[in-house]
């Protein structure tokens, strides 16, 4: 595992963008690069520096594929807290050269979830699976909706989600829980780390506990984060106020290799 410690948000969240498009512009093959995306807070920065560096001419999406992690059961499109609306809203609509038919999201208003959710791993397995796939994860250490105890060889299906996840986003549905949709179509644990590359941003003093369980702690569904730690390609990108409960050892190992990787 490799883990890249930032100064600030700021910073992370254009190491982030600078390695994505890094690895998009080194793809030489004919078939599309194919990119697994998140929604929430921790990746806006990402998306707000790709969308600078496409309409500057630093990157094309023209041979890009996207497979969203996720969506909320049982809402449309045009609602304001779609998985759909936010990507359109915050990335998708503002890149100069993407491909509409390109872009991948789980329908939330299907009448067969499960048949959805199975077409969805069929059409990433199509395009011989996704390259890199940059993800969040919550302050419990859920990656994607798979809630702690989560089977580590998940696939995408339906999730219920817990109070606290319902408590958590219910800053976005005028702070009541009991309007956040009770399940989600996600990807599962298992379809994340079968990519060939997982990079996952963590941010803020609050998330500190999840990366040091991410890190430090043994795998276990309790943290479903730290499957991450059976990766062979797996990349942290974290800001300093997300380091305050790793061990000062483990804190500086980090740095050091970081700083060698520079040299």
């Amino acid at each position: 595992m490799r883990v890249v410690i930032q100064d600030n948000y700021d910073k992370m969240s254009k190491w982030a963008a600078n390695y994505i498009a890094a690895k998009i512009n080194g793809h030489k093959e004919e078939r599309p690069f194919v990119l697994g995306l998140p929604t929430g807070s921790s990746p806006i920065g990402v998306y707000q520096e790709l969308v600078r560096m496409n309409k500057a001419g630093e990157v094309s999406f023209a041979n890009v594929v996207t497979f969203n992690m996720d969506e909320y059961l049982g809402l449309p499109h045009e609602h304001d807290q779609s998985y759909w609306y936010f990507m359109h809203d915050n990335f998708f609509d503002h890149l100069v050269d993407m491909k509409p038919e390109n872009i991948n999201i789980l329908n939330g208003m299907t009448d067969d979830p499960e048949g959805e959710c199975a077409r969805y791993e069929e059409k990433i397995a199509s395009y011989g699976g996704i390259d890199l796939f940059m993800g969040g994860i919550g302050v419990d250490g859920h990656l994607a909706f798979n809630e702690p105890y989560t089977s580590l060889a998940s696939r995408t299906g339906v999730r219920d989600l817990t109070t606290d996840t319902r408590i958590v986003n219910s800053r976005f549905f005028g702070g009541d829980p009991e309007k956040v949709p009770a399940q989600a179509l996600s990807v599962g644990i298992g379809t994340v780390t079968d990519s060939k590359e997982v990079l996952v941003l963590i941010s803020g003093h609050n998330k500190a506990r999840a990366l040091a369980a991410t890190v430090e702690g043994g795998v276990s569904q309790k943290w479903t984060c730290s499957a991450l730690q059976m990766h062979n390609a797996a990349i942290i990108a974290c800001d300093e106020e997300a380091c305050g409960e790793l061990m000062v050892d483990t804190y500086k190992y980090f740095l050091d290799i970081e700083k060698k990787e520079r040299l």
